[in-house]
């Protein structure tokens, strides 16, 4: 029953088939909670790609908040959402996916119901958003091994085996992936250009400490609000040798390798072997020959806690 005092109004937006599927056992709790806090709220459950951005979009100028529940993709989808229906509506996140990059960069609760207390608790915070060739993505674009992790996994064994399904594949795309040529221009067209180019096994541009649960940037100072996006590129290992090291760099949490390199920048052009795929926020993206990602600063409104708020700077 809704409290008669209720007077802000807000957008759930429920993955039912995120991760476990924990946020469906607890959505009483959720409800619960947001009912205390005085939110009259509209429950929208996606069925398919693309319903979370469709909702978003629908009510981001009618509501005071829109929560969504799930994994990195259904972020991406409502951010894509509320930006492209030209709104401020602030986003509240509850994690609710297998591996939660953007949520663990964030330090966002774990447990569901603490989740939705946070929100409750929290003011909104801007972060920056990318733009992948115009679309939006809310924490990384990548490319090669790692990439295609998200989307490969069947759904069914992310439900039973949830984060270890990701790492199996990941260690899987490792072996097997082939080099991918890329020429990465940082800051194209202005005083500060440079470029690199090599034969690379995996490519990210991002804004988070975590990407597909298994490369951890945690101890680089990453400013998820600084107006940047961090490049991080691997080099094609010439032997077994280099392989192993690259792998014990990676799990060690460290980038100290001449196959690794990393740099900020604000904007990008990657030119790219033909017929490379590309993953946005977990979810899969056709790609370009040629593509250009730009920060957009302060883009979107979080949802958060003063005490999460220091990769926020």
């Amino acid at each position: 029953m809704l409290h008669a005092e209720a007077e802000k109004k807000m957008l759930f937006i429920l993955n039912p088939k995120a991760g476990t599927m924990q946020a469906n056992k607890h959505i009483l709790d959720i409800v619960e909670t947001f009912e205390d806090g005085g939110y009259l709220f509209t429950i929208k459950l996606t069925k398919k790609s693309g319903d979370a951005r469709d909702f978003a979009e629908q009510y981001a100028k009618e509501v005071e908040l829109i929560v969504c529940a799930g994994g990195d993709g259904t972020l991406n989808e409502v951010v894509e959402g509320v930006l492209s229906a030209e709104s401020d509506c602030p986003i509240g996140y509850i994690p609710a996916g297998s591996t939660n990059d953007f949520g663990n960069s964030l330090g966002l609760p774990k447990d569901i119901k603490t989740a939705a207390e946070s929100i409750v608790r929290g003011t909104p915070e801007t972060i920056d958003v990318g733009s992948f060739n115009h679309r939006y993505f809310s924490y990384v674009a990548s490319f090669g091994a790692f990439t295609s992790t998200s989307y490969t996994v069947p759904q069914n064994l992310k439900n039973i085996m949830g984060h270890t399904a990701y790492v199996l594949q990941g260690i899987r795309d490792v072996i097997s992936i082939k080099p991918i040529h890329a020429r990465v221009v940082v800051e194209p067209g202005t005083p500060q250009e440079y470029a690199v180019e090599g034969d690379y096994i995996f490519g990210a541009i991002c804004n988070s400490t975590s990407i597909g649960g298994i490369i951890k940037l945690d101890a680089f100072g990453v400013n998820m609000n600084d107006g940047l996006m961090e490049a991080l590129l691997i080099r094609s290992p010439s032997n077994i040798i280099e392989l192993n090291a690259i792998a014990r760099t990676l799990l060690s949490g460290s980038l100290e390798s001449p196959n690794i390199t990393f740099f900020s920048g604000k904007r990008f052009r990657i030119e790219i072997q033909g017929g490379t795929h590309w993953t946005l926020d977990g979810e899969y993206e056709e790609g370009a020959d040629v593509i250009e990602i730009d920060t957009l600063d302060s883009a979107v409104r979080l949802m958060m806690e003063k005490k999460d708020t220091e990769i926020l700077g």
